[in-house]
């Protein structure tokens, strides 16, 4: 389906400032759709005047919907519906004629210009289903009357407000509770589910009639509410903002929209949503976040008091075999230990791997290398990667940069290893390379002795992996190369 930009940018004259402006009343037109129980057709005017084109359309919640499918990106020839052009023509909300029919469905059309500033820029069409309407309720015609408030305000310029947008993700439906205020700020209708949100509140008696700040203020502690312009602005309908309040009963999130539809305020909608069961989830990830972050945190410190004991141990035993196996142990308790740490303080279940992995080598190249020098140089990222795998990975990263470091330089001789990490999909391709010895004649991965190179084998073969070890392309060394699927976090 084409984009609103793609469609204005491929048929018609209107400037991105135009389109903007559209795009900040798709926004919120989902309201209007609701309050009007009708879909909404935004057309936009041809380029060379031959017509228009369907910009976007958007179905009511609150009613039947008007059109079978989707006509976002059709053209529709000029005076074939004479409401469009009288609407764009003579800048006003055409709505005489009789209702059109629509796969044997009754359908009355309004068409609504869109201003901005002192020109025209395209046309709303209201579609109402006139299928099984039947006397309206109270209810019905409060949403009817705000939908037409807000409509004059379309065709005036003053709706949507510029640079007006909600900074909840939640932000209120017209469903989730509705009410109108007076000019003072006094509710004049409050729909059942507004009603019930305020019960929740603490309220008693009835809204209707009185003032909303101030019965909000009642109701709510002032620790737990927004400041006393915020309150005043929002719940008197007087500011196109939205605000978060509660108590010890219930949160809930009001936004308000002022109503103007002769130039003159007379009002404002304020819709609200109950966000208590959603506030509570969040309170309780953050608490469980919180806790594994401690975990992590003490299962670090752990490791770290078990690497000092065997480092200690290792520097009064006198065989030095037994001294290396210590060493060697301290060493990989080390490698889990730091990603533990990253884990401790990250806010997600996942490891930025490019941190470990510089730590754990200059960790293996500064304690490894005895003697000349040893440069270890990373190309590529190994990116975010599971918790799950990173443990394991880590122990496989280090038990390759170890062995590098033991076996293919002698203490009179340099070197260089040179480590190559691709993603690949949700997979990582690692390559460590070194200068150094290489192999020795019959060496065979599968038949190895190597405490490091059985482990390397085990834990590939845990993360469903491969591995490859064999001579570097050019010249001495070797190439060990890694294939590792689904390392990639996994969103909660």
């Amino acid at each position: 389906m084409p984009s609103l930009k793609a469609l204005a940018r491929a048929h018609t004259d209107l400037s991105r400032e135009d389109v903007e402006w559209l795009s900040l009343l798709l926004a919120d037109w989902q309201i209007i759709a609701d309050l009007s129980f009708a879909d909404l057709v935004l057309w936009l005017p041809a380029r060379d005047g031959s017509g228009y084109w369907a910009g976007a359309q958007m179905r009511p919640t609150t009613g039947p919907t008007a059109f079978v499918d989707d006509i976002v990106g059709s053209f529709m020839e000029a005076g074939k519906r004479p409401l469009l052009d009288a609407a764009l023509r003579e800048g006003r909300i055409a709505r005489e004629g009789d209702p059109e029919w629509r796969d044997d469905v009754p359908v009355r059309v309004e068409a609504i210009p869109v201003r901005r500033g002192d020109h025209l820029i395209a046309v709303v069409a209201r579609n109402t289903n006139l299928q099984g309407v039947r006397t309206p309720s109270r209810l019905e015609l409060s949403y009817l009357q705000t939908a037409s408030e807000l409509s004059q305000m379309i065709a005036r310029g003053a709706f949507p407000f510029p640079g007006q947008r909600s900074d909840h993700a939640d932000t209120p439906r017209v469903g989730d509770g509705f009410i109108r205020v007076d000019a003072d700020g006094h509710v004049t209708y409050a729909s059942p589910n507004a009603l019930s949100v305020y019960r929740k509140l603490g309220l008693t008696g009835d809204l209707s009639g009185t003032s909303l700040a101030g019965q909000t203020r009642e109701l709510v502690p002032a620790g737990t509410r927004p400041d006393e312009e915020t309150i005043s602005a929002v719940l008197g309908g007087r500011m196109p903002r939205d605000t978060e309040l509660g108590n010890a009963q219930a949160t809930l999130i009001l936004r308000s929209i002022p109503l103007s539809p002769t130039g003159e305020h007379t009002g404002g909608l304020v819709l609200l949503r109950d966000v208590t069961d959603l506030r509570r989830r969040d309170r309780e990830l953050v608490t469980k976040d919180a806790t594994i972050r401690e975990i992590h945190h003490r299962v670090k410190n752990n490791l770290q008091t078990v690497a000092a004991l065997l480092r200690l141990q290792a520097r009064r035993i006198g065989v030095p075999e037994g001294r290396v196996a210590l060493e060697e142990a301290v060493r990989r308790v080390g490698a889990i230990a730091v990603v533990h740490e990253t884990l401790s303080q990250a806010f997600d279940e996942s490891v930025d791997f490019d941190d470990v992995t510089d730590r754990l080598t200059r960790l293996v190249t500064d304690v490894g290398s005895q003697g000349a020098p040893i440069r270890a140089h990373r190309t590529g990222s190994f990116g975010s990667i599971s918790s799950d795998a990173a443990t394991p990975l880590a122990m496989v990263y280090t038990e390759l940069i170890q062995n590098a470091v033991e076996h293919a330089f002698s203490a009179e001789r340099s070197g260089t290893i040179e480590i190559r990490c691709a993603r690949e999909d949700d997979g990582l391709r690692l390559a460590v390379e070194d200068d150094g010895v290489g192999l020795p004649d019959g060496f065979s991965v599968e038949e190895t002795a190597s405490l490091g190179l059985s482990i390397v084998l085990t834990l590939v073969g845990e993360l469903g992996g491969q591995i490859g070890l064999g001579p570097r392309g050019e010249g001495s060394g070797t190439r060990v190369e890694v294939w590792i699927p689904n390392v990639a976090p996994q969103p909660r």
